[in-house]
């Protein structure tokens, strides 16, 4: 039951995976309904040319999978808002494929009016089980194997030579495990609503990740190591600070790394920084 209750990945409801899904099922329930003619399609036409057949089965996918898009764009903006959980999405999922179920099972009584409505929606039901979850659960295998690709590939270039450094585990508000970054690729980490930016060297440059959390918990977590607070919006691994520049403006953190842009250290936490600074003069 527990993992159930447990938030699904991001790549579920990442929105252009989401697309790929909605179009491949598409495909794929064109390409069902013309090998297996269920739900009576084969009285769709009265023409017996397949190509009339496959035009016509597309035009009705097509209008069924409007709707199905309509409501991953829902769960796409629903997801932003409000996590979903295993247990939510897979009863989105039933929904779709109840309402599915419906879609045909109308489209059959309109062509046969005396139909038995329980028992075509029982066989719509079935067969709509098979033009969407099929092609859902084979999407989600293949996101699951490029977000496992993409993590590899990731890790790979953030390692550095030091296999001993520490590797720093960043949690998102519902402590799920979103990122593992070593410590001494870690650049800043900066504010953005309800999010943080995490920006980290790759052997291609920097990236940036996007994790739900605040700095003030963040804070907390990194406490034990050299990456502070150094303003409201900024957290700073100080062992790539280079230079403290005061001006008119204000205090600013210059970095040894060039595509880093300054970073304001505001009075309430200059005493940390400073200490940091004076501890590495003794040493």
């Amino acid at each position: 039951m527990y993992g159930l209750t447990k938030i699904i990945p991001e790549y579920l409801c990442e929105k252009y995976n989401q697309i790929k899904m909605v179009v491949f099922t598409a495909i794929y329930a064109i390409v069902f309904i013309n090998i297996y003619q269920p739900f009576g399609s084969s009285m769709w036409v009265q023409e017996k040319s397949s190509i009339y057949f496959i035009i016509y089965s597309a035009m009705v996918v097509t209008i069924g999978f409007v709707v199905i898009a309509l409501s991953r764009v829902v769960m796409y903006f629903w997801h932003k808002k409000q996590k979903l959980m295993y247990i939510q999405y897979w009863l989105w999922i039933l929904v779709e494929v109840l309402f599915m179920s419906l879609f045909f099972t109308i489209i059959i009584i309109s062509i046969e009016p005396n139909a038995n409505a329980i028992t075509t929606f029982k066989d719509s039901f079935f067969s709509t089980i098979l033009i969407l979850v099929i092609p859902y659960l084979l999407s989600f295998m293949f996101f699951s194997w490029v977000e496992k690709n993409k993590r590899l590939e990731d890790r790979d270039e953030i390692l550095p030579v030091d296999s001993g450094t520490r590797m720093i585990d960043f949690y998102d508000e519902r402590q799920v495990l979103r990122l593992s970054v070593m410590k001494t690729n870690i650049l800043y980490i900066e504010a953005a609503d309800n999010y943080v930016c995490i920006f980290y060297k790759k052997k291609n440059g920097i990236s940036r990740f996007l994790l739900r959390n605040t700095l003030k918990a963040l804070e907390t977590y990194l406490a034990d190591v050299d990456i502070v607070r150094c303003h409201r919006s900024y957290m700073v691994n100080l062992e790539y600070v280079s230079v403290i520049r005061r001006q008119r403006e204000g205090i600013f953190l210059e970095m040894n790394n060039t595509d880093v842009p300054e970073i304001p250290l505001s009075p309430r936490y200059s005493d940390k920084v400073n200490a940091w600074f004076k501890s590495i003069e003794r040493d």
